[in-house]
């Protein structure tokens, strides 16, 4: 790697992107929301009934253990498949096909190799958004995650956590009033992760539009979330449906030594099958 993680400049003021026109964070309501997948003669529930209303601005984060359907959810709600049963709906209306009103960001980066970080933000910008206002735009984007100094390497030229700064502004390029975000950082060492997680709370604070965050680590979420809903299964029903949902204590940023937080830890745990005593 030719560039490390530390290497960035200050941090702008939380203002920088306050009051965008379609940067208002709106809210999302799963209604009944349910997902089969048909597999030959069979059919396999992966979701059942899930019934939640999310607040616009705040940040929700989906724990439940591997293929229990917290990327399905995601991609839902992103329009990205549809629901076999149910509705969703952002900002009261239902999402049917890909919707401009919210962006999503991938445990991988995905960044095109052959263009520079500038380009990839900029991939990310509604049509037709006019030539100076997109520079400006992707300049601002760049100077939020960091990066204003990288903007013309290529992805290859610079470290994964810098690469997943890119993708997340690449996402906040569409100004979408509701941002998803399936495990961004589950590729990255810890130092690194933490490291993300912060960037994640500052960017929050300048552009304060709705986060749905699917996560497998449950210090993440106390960290990051407002709310925290599990994804589980229950006692002989097919497909995973809400199984908890909980409120986190404490205005962010949280402190990570907590007390409160390492007792609700130990619960989540215990919600998701894992002896807490162990971790």
């Amino acid at each position: 790697m030719t560039a490390e993680l530390t290497a960035t400049r200050p941090a702008p003021e939380a203002s920088v992107l306050r009051g965008r026109p379609g940067s208002r964070a709106l809210p999302v309501a799963w209604e009944g929301v349910g997902r089969s997948f048909t597999q030959g003669p069979a059919r396999r529930t992966v979701l059942r009934d899930v019934d939640l209303h999310v607040r616009p601005g705040e940040v929700l984060a989906i724990l439940g253990l591997s293929g229990c359907g917290k990327s399905t959810l995601l991609r839902l709600t992103a329009g990205l498949d549809a629901p076999s049963a149910g509705a969703v709906r952002i900002d009261g209306t239902d999402v049917a096909g890909i919707d401009p009103r919210s962006a999503v960001a991938f445990q991988e980066p995905r960044l095109l190799p052959w263009q520079t970080l500038e380009g990839n933000v900029r991939v990310g910008l509604p049509a037709r958004t006019p030539r100076g206002e997109g520079r400006e735009r992707v300049a601002e984007l760049l100077e939020l995650v960091g990066l204003a100094d990288f903007a013309h390497h290529r992805p290859r030229e610079v470290s994964g956590g810098m690469a997943q700064r890119a993708s997340l502004a690449r996402a906040l390029a569409r100004d979408p009033g509701v941002l998803l975000l399936d495990e961004p950082f589950g590729a990255l060492d810890a130092l690194t992760r933490m490291k993300m997680q912060d960037l994640l709370l500052h960017v929050h604070a300048a552009s304060p539009t709705t986060v749905l965050l699917v996560t497998h680590d449950v210090d993440e979420a106390l960290q990051l979330a407002d709310r925290i809903i599990v994804l589980g299964a229950e006692e002989g029903r097919e497909g995973a449906t809400v199984t908890r949902f909980l409120d986190v204590p404490g205005a962010r940023p949280r402190s990570r030594g907590s007390a409160a937080l390492a007792a609700l830890r130990s619960s989540l745990l215990e919600s998701l099958g894992v002896d807490s005593h162990n971790h």
